[in-house]
């Protein structure tokens, strides 16, 4: 692949990153999607090893962001009807408000459940471990798209 191609590649990983932090994107997919393209392109060993993996990081890091987040709420109390809900809310408001919608949906669903559940009180709480959890879950998405992204870099800088 030709210096423009990689340029190409490269801002659509970058792209994906952004797509990450602000989820008007898939973003994680974006980014080994640009390197299993770039590896389908190259052709080379190194090119389809760093896809290879890269496709495997990306499965880890969405198995991973929902597993955890999910795991911490629910030992901190918030039970899993409780994180339906929000889940449902978080689809919903990723719809009506584009960009920030899901986040947003998310933890006002978990606020309404819990202050339905419990009340007004104690919703707060489970509610800042919401809060918690979506940073954790953004948080583990965005290291695994830069485990990629670092990954095809050194790919583009020291092997291919």
């Amino acid at each position: 692949m030709d210096a423009v191609g990689e340029i190409v590649v490269g801002l659509l990983i970058l792209t994906g990153l952004a797509g990450i932090l602000i989820p008007i994107l898939p973003g994680l997919i974006l980014v080994a999607g640009s390197v299993v393209v770039w590896a389908f392109i190259d052709r080379s060993g190194a090119a389809w090893t760093v896809a290879a993996i890269a496709v495997a990081l990306t499965v880890a890091g969405t198995v991973f962001k929902f597993l955890v987040p999910g795991r911490r709420l629910t030992a901190s109390g918030v039970p899993r009807s409780t994180i339906w809900f929000a889940g449902a809310l978080a689809i919903a408001g990723f719809f009506v408000i584009p960009v920030i919608g899901a986040p947003i949906g998310f933890v006002l669903g978990t606020y309404l459940a819990e202050r339905r559940r419990v009340g007004a009180s104690v919703a707060g709480h489970s509610t800042r471990q919401s809060v918690v959890a979506v940073g954790m879950a953004i948080g583990i998405e965005l290291g695994a798209g830069l485990l990629v992204a670092g990954l095809w870099l050194a790919a583009v800088l020291f092997w291919t």
